[in-house]
């Protein structure tokens, strides 16, 4: 990806969401040639020239202080993902030759898989910063039954819920997982810009999916740490389901999420059958720790 670009596209798109009234300007008459704040603006709310400000949104960054890039995540509302996505663009700098090699493989830590095949009451698995599941336990195999249908591996999930039909059914909020796990994209690349892997995965949704392009181009940016999913299992039918998301400690480029459901409601009696369906079915795992070498980067 072209980082000038995607500096000068991403505070273009943020600056255009955000009108002279939300800002605490004065609404002026008659007719705005820009959609949102004009670039004066902007400069005007961030405490800064209007020559530095062009400057930054023409994609130059570099050497912009700390201090700089606060004041314009002020001035154009960022919230804290987005904020932290400008700081990701500013200190990415050109890498040299060998720093853009694919990290080496290198085994999913045993002690991982231990620790997802000790939760027995809730599906948990380890994913990377490409939504790859790299490793699962019995109730996540059974939960994302149809999305590990797919043979080819490591299993994706934004790939599945872009490129495969079935995932229109099984998220029944589809546009709105759809466009929150472009955004998590969005936010791996630009804290990651050089994942070939990442960059693959990107070009192969943009040539597949005209939905993926639309997402893409509005240069959203978003952390996934807790919240709820909908889900429609084709064997089990309907959940709700709270998830929790945490980097490991020892391994920040993974991270482990856990799936509940709230005690004495349907989506609680739907996930014990679940576990009874994945007892008979036992779907076969995401990963194995003697597999995963090339997915943990």
């Amino acid at each position: 990806m072209d980082d000038r670009a995607e500096i000068r596209e991403f505070l273009a798109s943020r600056r255009a969401r955000i009108t002279p009234e939300q800002a605490g300007l004065p609404a002026w008459g008659g007719h705005r040639r820009v959609k949102g704040l004009r670039r004066e603006e902007a400069a005007t709310l961030a405490g800064i020239s209007v020559d530095y400000y062009v400057r930054m949104e023409r994609g130059n960054l570099s050497g912009i202080s700390d201090s700089v890039l606060d004041a314009v995540a002020h001035a154009l509302q960022l919230d804290d993902a987005e904020r932290l996505h400008l700081y990701d663009l500013a200190r990415r700098a050109p890498a040299p030759a060998a720093s853009r090699r694919r990290t080496p493989a290198r085994r999913l830590r045993p002690a991982v898989q231990y620790m997802l095949d000790a939760v027995r009451d809730g599906p948990a698995w380890i994913h990377n910063g490409r939504q790859d599941l790299v490793a699962t336990n019995h109730l996540a195999r059974a939960l994302y039954a149809p999305l590990l249908a797919d043979p080819r591996r490591p299993a994706n999930a934004a790939r599945f819920i872009y490129l495969d039909p079935a995932a229109h059914d099984f998220f029944p909020d589809w546009e709105q997982t759809a466009d929150g796990i472009t955004a998590i994209l969005r936010t791996e690349a630009g804290r990651n810009p050089y994942d070939k892997d990442l960059t693959d995965l990107i070009g192969e949704l943009s040539t597949r999916s005209e939905t993926f392009r639309r997402h893409w181009a509005d240069h959203n940016v978003r952390q996934h740490r807790t919240g709820t999913k909908k889900i429609h299992h084709p064997a089990v039918g309907d959940l709700e389901l709270n998830f929790e998301a945490m980097p490991l400690a020892s391994d920040p480029d993974l991270t482990f999420v856990i799936y509940t459901a709230t005690p004495n409601t349907p989506s609680a009696d739907s996930l014990r059958l679940l576990a009874t369906w994945a007892a008979t079915e036992n779907p076969s795992p995401a990963s194995s720790t003697g597999t995963a070498d090339r997915q943990n980067r």
